[in-house]
C-alpha cells in the first residue's frame, strides 16, 4: 500500500497534534543536543545538558578543557568521542563568530557540505542542525522514519540521501511542516512503531502493510 508521505503526515498530525520540537531554549543548545543525542536516548541528553548548565555557551566551551567537557556530558554515553566532536564543531562555529544569523545566509547545499566536513557530524546530525537551528527545510532520515515507512509499505531506499530526496520530492519545502514531520515520526516511533510494535490503537493501522498482513 503506497500512501503519500503528505497523507501520512496529516494522519500523524491529527492524532498527536503539534510537537514543537526541537526542545531547546537557544539554537546553540539545539546544536549541542544534536551531537549529544547520537547513539543515545533524549533522556540521557537532557541529563548532560543540565550538567553543562552555565558552560552551555560557545565561547565557554571553546576554552573548556576537553577532558572536563567529557565529564560534564558523561550521561550521554560515548562522552570522550562526543567531547571531541563538540570541540570540532565549536572550531567550525568560531569561523562565523558564533553568529547563527550569519550562518543562515549561506545556501543550504554549501552549508550542508561544511557541516559534513566537521569531525563526527554525519548526515542525520547535519540535517537536524540545518532544519532546527539554521532553518533550512529538509527531511531528517533517522531510524524511526526508516522503520515506520518500511512497515507501512513504502519503498525505502537503503541510501540516506536517496531516501531523503524521495520524501522531499513529495512534500513542500515548508520549514514548520518538516520540523513537525520529524518530531511526529519520533513520537510515533516511541508510542506505537517500536522495535516490537504496539499496533493496538495505532493511527496508521489502515495504511500499514505490516499490520494488514499480520493481523487482518
Amino acid at each position: 500500500m503506497q500512501q503519500r508521505y503528505s497523507f501520512i503526515y496529516e494522519r500523524l498530525y491529527q492524532y498527536y497534534g503539534p510537537q514543537n520540537w526541537w526542545p531547546a531554549e537557544t539554537p546553540f543548545e539545539m546544536l549541542i543536543g544534536a551531537i549529544l543525542v547520537q547513539n543515545t536516548s533524549w533522556r540521557n541528553v537532557e541529563k548532560a545538558l543540565v550538567q553543562l548548565g552555565e558552560f552551555l555557551d560557545p565561547k565557554t566551551i571553546e576554552h573548556l578543557p576537553e577532558v572536563e567537557l567529557a565529564q560534564l556530558i558523561k550521561s550521554s554515553g560515548f562522552f570522550n568521542i562526543k567531547a571531541k566532536r563538540i570541540k570540532a564543531f565549536i572550531q567550525w562555529f568560531n569561523k562565523y563568530e558564533y553568529d547563527i544569523e550569519k550562518i543562515k545566509q549561506i545556501d543550504k547545499q554549501t552549508l550542508r557540505t561544511e557541516l559534513l566536513s566537521i569531525y563526527g557530524i554525519g548526515r542525520e546530525t547535519a540535517d537536524a542542525m540545518l532544519l532546527y537551528a539554521f532553518h533550512k527545510p529538509g527531511f531528517v532520515v533517522d531510524a524511526y522514519a526508516r522503520r515506520i515507512f518500511t512497515r507501512i509499505g513504502k519503498d525505502v531506499p537503503a541510501s540516506y540521501d536517496l531516501f531523503r530526496k524521495q520524501v522531499e520530492s513529495e512534500l513542500p519545502a515548508d520549514l514548520s511542516l518538516l520540523q513537525e514531520y520529524h518530531a511526529l515520526l519520533v513520537e510515533h516511533g516511541k508510542m506505537h512503531c517500536r522495535t516490537k510494535p504496539l499496533c493496538l490503537g495505532c493511527p496508521l493501522n489502515d495504511l500499514c502493510d505490516y499490520y494488514l498482513t499480520s493481523f487482518a
